[in-house]
């Protein structure tokens, strides 16, 4: 069962990906962007996850994927609100 709900979440983050980059294949702004590969990152890391027999999310290597999605996000914002003088 447990396998089934990581590839729910895997699926829904992947497609959240190709939302966030279909706005940006309107606007081209990078802001949404740096929002599709997050979600992609974490649809990977959630795909690894379930195909995995023995891994659990305590182990360092899917934290460093979340590392990667959750800066990419943390950079995004901080782009679209610093300061343009």
């Amino acid at each position: 069962m447990g396998e089934v709900l990581e590839g729910a979440t895997a699926a829904t983050t992947l497609f959240a990906g190709l939302f966030f980059y279909r706005f940006w294949h309107k606007t081209r702004d990078k802001f949404f962007l740096c929002f599709a590969w997050s979600f992609w990152i974490e649809g990977l890391d959630r795909m690894l996850l379930a195909l995995s027999p023995y891994a659990t999310e305590r182990e360092p290597v899917f934290y460093l994927f979340r590392l990667l999605a959750y800066g990419l996000i943390l950079l995004a914002i901080w782009q679209k609100n610093r300061h343009r003088g």
